[in-house]
């Protein structure tokens, strides 16, 4: 079930990363590059930090054959995607929950600290993101209010507190997809926003 959740949702990534590099005028290879930064980048940052080879696509070179497949192919098809709003932002949450969930797993293999696990999961499932806005010179999204990595830490935790109660895997993990799923999509279809620090040095008592 992962597997198979995992590669629609690298495919989803990379689809909404090439529309991304394509506001941005950039060229087929940076579209390329952008897609396999967004749909690899956190995993590949998770396992860099948790000394974790191979990395994934570099275990699986196809990944990226798919990953940049999947841009491309976004090109002729910017307008009908882009009009596709919704179902890729259910994508989206769906990546960033499984994302989380494998990321965590990749930690507990590992054997750090609970703490680390759930970093480990949060990583996998943001940092993609926020490299491809930091790429295309825009401030992270998931610095402007959104309930992304929040979203992510509660998956983490929920996940990781299921698997040491004992609770068996595959079930934690639908759970934690679940939980963290329905809590991303009630933050974007309600507006939930996490508090934002706003300080002007030049504002007056």
């Amino acid at each position: 079930m992962l597997l198979i959740a995992f590669y629609i949702a690298v495919a989803a990534e990379a689809m909404t990363a090439a529309l991304a590099a394509g506001r941005r005028s950039m060229d087929w290879f940076g579209v390329c590059l952008i897609a396999c930064v967004t749909a690899l980048g956190g995993g590949t940052i998770r396992d860099i930090l948790l000394d974790h080879y191979p990395l994934v696509w570099v275990a699986n070179p196809y990944i990226l054959l798919m990953v940049c497949a999947a841009a491309l192919l976004t090109i002729p098809l910017a307008r009908l995607v882009d009009r596709l709003r919704w179902p890729f932002l259910l994508l989206d949450a769906l990546g960033l929950v499984v994302f989380t969930v494998i990321g965590c797993n990749i930690g507990i293999e590992a054997g750090v600290h609970p703490i680390i696990v759930i970093v480990a999961g949060m990583v996998t499932g943001t940092a993609g993101g926020i490299l491809r806005d930091v790429l295309c010179n825009d401030v992270p999204l998931i610095f402007q209010g959104e309930l992304y990595a929040s979203v992510s830490m509660v998956a983490g935790i929920v996940y990781f507190l299921g698997l040491s109660g004992g609770v068996q895997q595959d079930l934690m993990a639908l759970i934690a997809i679940v939980l963290g799923f329905t809590l991303r999509v009630l933050a974007i279809a309600f507006k939930w926003e996490m508090p934002k620090f706003v300080y002007d040095r030049d504002m007056r008592k």
